[in-house]
């Protein structure tokens, strides 16, 4: 692992965590994740397996210390590294030809859709409240989450990508 590759993550971790505390809550004390979107940013500018077990496990500590939600400390600590771990995959397996400005916001969808279930699963059983609560919290919460997410990654991942190509900083995503 390199040095300036782990400051970089670390800096989305802190900018995320930020963003995270911030955001007002939805639903319930349910807020949007805001450090998923950094975590797949992450995972696209530096897709190796040691980089996702780092940034998701960091990822899911934060977002366990900073959550409103009930349940949602043990939720999060399971759910990030399963979540960076599909993201991953779906990135592996995407051809390298398609246009990532294009893919990145797709992947991020399906990543939060994915992480928001497991989430709402893994929460709501903690807390014993699994009849007919995790539609209306998915719908609630989930979805425009995703909608959100969709949004911060068209406008951030071109941005960040350009900064690293003008700093001569090497990724493998281009």
């Amino acid at each position: 692992m390199k040095t300036k590759e782990l400051v970089l993550m670390a800096l989305f971790m802190g900018i995320g965590a930020v963003l995270h505390m911030v955001a007002p809550p939805i639903l319930f004390g349910m807020k949007p994740d805001i450090m998923l979107p950094m975590m797949f940013l992450g995972i696209l500018l530096f897709p190796k397996i040691q980089y996702v077990l780092v940034l998701s496990l960091a990822t899911g500590v934060i977002s366990a210390l900073t959550t409103s939600a009930p349940g949602g400390q043990i939720s999060n600590l399971v759910e990030k590294p399963i979540t960076a771990f599909i993201f991953f995959v779906l990135l592996l397996i995407i051809p390298k030809q398609i246009n990532m400005k294009i893919t990145a916001p797709i992947l991020t969808a399906i990543g939060t859709a994915a992480s928001g279930a497991i989430f709402l699963t893994m929460a709501l059983y903690v807390i014993g409240l699994m009849e007919g609560s995790f539609i209306a919290l998915f719908i609630g919460v989930v979805l425009p989450a995703v909608l959100f997410n969709v949004i911060f990654t068209i406008i951030l991942y071109p941005i960040i990508q350009n900064i690293l190509q003008r700093s001569h900083f090497t990724f493998a995503i281009k």
